[in-house]
């Protein structure tokens, strides 16, 4: 580690033909550091009392004067910091002054001579000259140009530079890693063999620079330009690689815009430059004080750049290019000023080594050998790198003998073979690992199947609980119409055969005569005959009409229409088509639960062969090893067949399900076709009947009562009749005219023929229509049946 102060150098400029030359003097002392004392005379303009400073003095490594040549130069201040880059350290040369006082000339040097050569040329010249006397190490040489112009970096040695314009190249960004060390993306390291290649890359660079013409300079660079030297050393046959890298800087000039006036672009770039010499001045100014904690590196992209030779791990050296004129003086000073700061600073710098990783390995791998030679020596022993196929079987043995042995103090006995041991120990903690994962697998398999289960068996209770719940309702709804259309029923039925009674005694006695017309069984009142008619208004053969369930003549009748009907035969075929569906659809999805759990089984044999093959693997690697497993392979033909099966059957069922869901839609269309087919035929008959109605009839005021109605008095109670029928004194008491009369005149009674249909009616149409829609349909279901004759 070399620990030393930064060098600091002043040059004078060679005065022009108009400029004025400043009062100056340099004291150079070969045995201490020299001296600059610059004269400013007071302005009498002022006045005479004037305290303003006369004499400045300052101090440097060197001073070059006017006459200095760039050869003196490069001696002096280059030639030290190259000979410290070819032995491994960093170094690092940088110009700083106004502008137009020769930090370009001094760095890179003029065009017009050889002999003006800068510090640049001649170092490049100086470090090959030296590598091609070096034949003891081998040296490799990359160069790097980069520009950093108005704060944005750019690669002054890419190709597309000429082609192409400033804003459409790459910018050079900057990156950090967690070391703090500064990585620069889009800057390509340009490899250079001899000295010819590392000028022309140093030409194309330079004829890539931002020139512009200004009233301080002709040929003003209006960027920074950092050139870099990459260097890397190794001695044959080490192992260690010397890096190392030299920085040579040529700083854009500071200028004061009120003394040149410019404006435009150019007071643009001069803001910018301004402003990033600003910055590196407070760094400078951080670095000389001691108790500083932060240093402002990150504030300009030159500052990062030059981390490492403002304070870091760099030998490096400053030039302060002074311009001695009179309108110059000021800026003169104030670089002089910078410059005592900049020689306050101090770095560490370091010998740049590393391992190279490559001949580590060589290296490692011939102590291993010797190593394993005097081991063998030792045990009269030649062991191999691998255990045999032999010795791992009989490994495997002796640890699944230690494993099942249940006594605490069995030992496991593999001898002072470390290879044994640790294969022993890694063979148990596969077999551990095997198991906390297994058991992971089925508790984690477990707990979601648990909960998914009773979750569903709650839901299941709650929709049994909700199913019992309405199959009760409809039961006890059921129960009721049940008990509803019993009541109804028989009422009808008791109606009917009180009607054929009636009918049957009228029958047998055509006439009657007074006596029998006057006692109480043998007639009864229009009253009770309406009450009558009107409960036989009531059937509830016709509660479908109202939206309730069909009564149980209606039942009887459809079921007859139904077997008659050529659409039953369809619902028959196509009930039995859709069994034979269902079980097909049964059996497919029992074959699919099977193919499933085979190619669970057949991928778990998969998981048990990877996990043998990798124990297999880290216990005894071989190449046998990373060849394919024909087992594994026989495995997946298997799963591949079953799964073609699988999706053969999933598609034969989802075909399945189409078809059934169409034969329901098709059940169901036929049963509403047969429903409307049974409804017309009903309306029709009710129709009829009505026709059929003004026959019976003959006139509003005199109801017709057949033998049936006359047979039904005999069920009716025999004082029903005593106070509401009587005989008329005009009347054939012989009862010859076959006729009864009550207490309304315009009420008569006849008996028609024996032959003749009976039916009571009310004189209320829809009540008649009612009866006679319901006695119709119930002959033309006996006629059907074969009763109607009975």
């Amino acid at each position: 580690m070399v620990k030393e102060t930064i060098r600091v150098y002043a040059r004078v400029k060679p005065l022009g033909r108009q400029q004025q030359a400043g009062i100056y003097s340099v004291d150079d002392n070969e045995k201490s550091l020299s001296s600059l004392e610059i004269i400013v005379p007071r302005d009498l303009a002022d006045g005479f009392v004037n305290n303003k400073r006369e004499s400045y003095k300052f101090k440097f490594q060197k001073i070059f004067d006017q006459e200095a040549k760039q050869d003196v130069v490069f001696d002096s201040i280059a030639k030290p910091v190259a000979e410290c880059v070819l032995a491994g350290y960093n170094g690092t040369i940088f110009a700083y002054g106004q502008t137009g006082s020769g930090k370009t000339f001094t760095i890179t040097g003029g065009a017009e001579r050889y002999s003006d050569r800068g510090i640049i040329p001649r170092t490049l010249s100086y470090i090959f000259d030296q590598l091609q006397k070096d034949s003891s190490k081998v040296y490799t040489t990359h160069v790097s140009y980069l520009e950093i112009y108005n704060e944005c970096g750019y690669d002054l040695l890419d190709p597309r530079h000429e082609a192409s314009g400033l804003e459409d190249l790459p910018k050079v960004t900057i990156m950090e890693d967690p070391d703090q060390n500064i990585h620069l993306k889009n800057l390509s390291l340009q490899q250079a063999t001899n000295e010819e290649e590392a000028l022309n890359l140093l030409f194309l660079g330079d004829t890539n620079r931002m020139i512009a013409e200004t009233p301080m300079n002709q040929a003003s660079t209006r960027s920074h330009c950092i050139f870099t030297i990459h260097i890397s050393s190794k001695e044959p046959g080490s192992a260690t690689v010397q890096h190392s890298k030299l920085h040579l800087v040529d700083l854009a000039g500071s200028e004061r815009v009120a003394k040149t006036g410019v404006g435009g672009h150019l007071l643009t770039e001069a803001k910018y430059i301004n402003l990033s010499l600003h910055y590196l001045e407070q760094v400078i100014i951080a670095l000389a004080e001691k108790k500083r904690s932060h240093i402002p590196y990150r504030n300009s992209m030159m500052t990062s750049v030059l981390r490492d030779s403002l304070g870091g791990n760099c030998l490096t050296t400053m030039i302060a290019t002074l311009s001695i004129d009179k309108r110059n003086i000021d800026e003169s000073i104030a670089t002089c000023r910078f410059a005592q700061r900049v020689a306050l600073i101090k770095n560490e710098a370091v010998l740049n080594e590393e391992i190279d990783p490559r001949l580590m390995i060589v290296q490692l791998k011939k102590e291993i050998q010797e190593l394993k030679d005097e081991l063998a020596l030792v045990t009269g022993k030649q062991r191999t790198s691998e255990l045999s196929q032999e010795e791992l079987l009989r490994l495997d043995e002796l640890l699944e003998t230690f494993l099942e042995d249940n006594d605490p103090d069995s030992t496991l006995d593999v001898g002072a073979d470390m290879r044994k041991i640790k294969y022993c120990f890694i063979h148990v903690k596969q077999l551990m690992n095997h198991s906390k994962i297994s058991d992971k697998k089925l508790l984690s398999q477990y707990i979601p199947e648990e909960k998914e289960t009773n979750k569903q068996t709650g839901e299941e209770l709650k929709k049994l609980k909700e199913l019992l719940q309405q199959r009760d309702n409809e039961i006890n709804i059921l129960v009721n119409m049940l008990k509803k259309e019993k009541k109804k029923a028989q009422d009808a039925l008791f109606q009917l055969n009180a009607a054929s009674a009636c009918s049957t005694v009228f029958e047998q006695s055509p006439s009657i005569n007074l006596e029998e017309s006057q006692s109480p069984s043998s007639c009864f009142s229009l009253k009770e005959a309406k009450d009558f008619s009107s409960s036989v208004h009531r059937l509830p053969f016709l509660s479908r009409k109202t939206g309730g369930k069909m009564s149980l003549g209606c039942q009887e009748a459809f079921e007859v229409f139904k077997q008659d009907h050529a659409d039953s035969i369809t619902i028959e075929d196509n009930k039995q088509l859709l069994k034979q569906k269902f079980a097909e659809a049964k059996c497919l999805g029992e074959k699919l639960n099977e193919v499933r759990i085979k190619i669970n089984h057949l991928k778990g044999e998969i998981t048990q062969r990877h996990v043998q093959r990798a124990a297999l693997a880290v216990s005894s690697p071989s190449e046998e090893l990373n060849t394919l497993d024909p087992v594994e392979e026989k495995l997946r033909t298997q799963i591949e067949e079953e799964k073609k099966s699988y999706k053969a059957m999933f598609n034969r069922v989802k075909g399945l399900k189409i078809e059934i869901e169409h034969l329901q839609l098709l059940i169901k269309k036929v049963k509403m076709k047969l429903q409307k087919d049974f409804e017309v035929w009903w309306s029709e008959e009710t129709i009829n009947l009505q026709q059929e109605k003004p026959e019976m009839v003959s006139s509003p005021n005199t109801m017709t009562v057949y033998p049936q109605f006359i047979k039904s008095s005999q069920h009716l109670s025999t004082n029903s009749f005593s106070d509401t029928t009587r005989v008329s004194p005009n009347e054939d008491p012989a009862g010859k005219n076959n006729s009864i009369t009550s207490s309304n005149p315009t009420l008569k009674t006849r008996t028609p023929p024996s032959s003749s249909t009976s039916i009571p009616l009310t004189g209320d149409s829809q009540a008649d229509a009612d009866i006679l829609a319901f006695i119709k349909a119930r002959q033309n279901i006996l006629q059907k049946k074969g009763l109607g004759n009975k």
